[in-house]
């Protein structure tokens, strides 16, 4: 056997060892361990994505969930991991490349000019979740995250995913007329040219503040990594995610595994905070994602939360409680996540 050949095979035998989880600086005091993972340089340079975990009682059951956040997001949602846990599951989640744990100095905040590029992300966490020995994994996405994770089941995901939830995926734009009809394809088709020029998303801090502890809602976050005021936008972002929606649409129920679907009842259209933006979506349009969700496959069931955020496992306690029981009775009917 050539040196090549047993360095290689040495090197395959200690890559678990050689594993680093450290203790999450951002939510370590509740049993979160963190790992950076470098990604191959891109079009900006250098390129790190970050995986959380966070086991039950330490141990390594062979069902996990793994979380990907929306935009203008990091993982923060502690209780979500704690739920997950304390019905036997283990908890994993994915700050993506140029988002909070994975922003990087000098980057551009949420810089994509392909969906795609978020692939390598989420496959990074499942190569991790397969090393703590997991089997049967629920792929879960938020807004954003939604539509990514719905990308990533439609090309050739992990054979472990079982299971895909989606909490108010991203799955249209929130506009109408010119907004629609021009402003936006538009933009999309001038980010195949010039992805660099950034466009303004307005100043309206109504969600954040529905959220925010020190504002009007009941949720501590770093405010440096989720931003109150929106930052301004690429085209190449636009392109994406216009291209993103025109893919699942184009494709239509090419999702194989059983999708839950979460939306909040009503969306909410407030000029700065005002009491409904705590009892509604004031990011999207709850209609669209019901339509659009359910042509993602042949097996999606919806759920529709009164008085749900966007974020619905962030909603008022009644409403949340509602959520998780939701989800939950999903996945007891999944024969996979029975009995492990």
């Amino acid at each position: 056997m050539k040196r090549n050949s047993i360095f290689l095979l040495l090197l395959l035998a200690v890559a678990p060892l050689l594993i680093s989880w450290v203790t999450d600086p951002l939510l370590g005091k509740d049993g979160y361990e963190i790992e950076t993972v470098n990604q191959p340089d891109d079009y900006s340079g250098k390129i790190v994505s970050t995986v959380i975990r966070r086991l039950p009682d330490g141990k390594k059951p062979r069902k996990a969930v793994l979380y990907v956040h929306g935009y203008n997001d990091y993982f923060f949602q502690d209780s979500m991991g704690r739920e997950f846990n304390d019905s036997g599951y283990g908890f994993y989640a994915v700050d993506l490349r140029k988002y909070g744990r994975s922003l990087l100095p000098g980057q551009r905040r949420y810089e994509t000019r392909d969906m795609k590029e978020y692939f390598a992300d989420i496959d990074s966490a499942i190569t991790r979740m397969r090393r703590d020995s997991v089997t049967d994994i629920v792929l879960m996405g938020h807004s954003t995250g939604g539509l990514i994770t719905s990308l990533y089941m439609e090309d050739k995901p992990a054979p472990e995913i079982k299971a895909l939830i989606l909490n108010s995926p991203f799955l249209d734009w929130n506009f109408t007329g010119f907004m629609r009809k021009v402003a936006i394809p538009l933009a999309a088709a001038a980010g195949r040219w010039f992805p660099d020029i950034s466009m303004s998303q307005g100043d309206d801090t109504a969600y954040g503040e529905s959220l925010l502890k020190s504002k009007h809602g009941e949720w501590e976050f770093d405010t440096t990594l989720k931003l109150l005021h929106p930052a301004p936008i690429t085209l190449g972002w636009v392109r994406a995610i216009d291209q993103g929606h025109k893919q699942l649409m184009k494709n239509g129920r090419a999702i194989k595994v059983p999708i839950f679907l979460m939306r909040s009842r009503r969306s909410v259209n407030t000029d700065g905070w005002n009491p409904l933006a705590n009892s509604g979506d004031a990011v999207l349009n709850v209609d669209s994602i019901s339509a659009r969700g359910r042509r993602l496959g042949y097996n999606v069931t919806e759920a529709i939360v009164d008085s749900g955020l966007h974020d619905l496992v962030l909603s008022r306690p009644r409403v949340r409680r509602a959520v998780y029981k939701s989800m939950f009775n999903f996945l007891s009917h999944q024969p996979e996540f029975v009995g492990k």
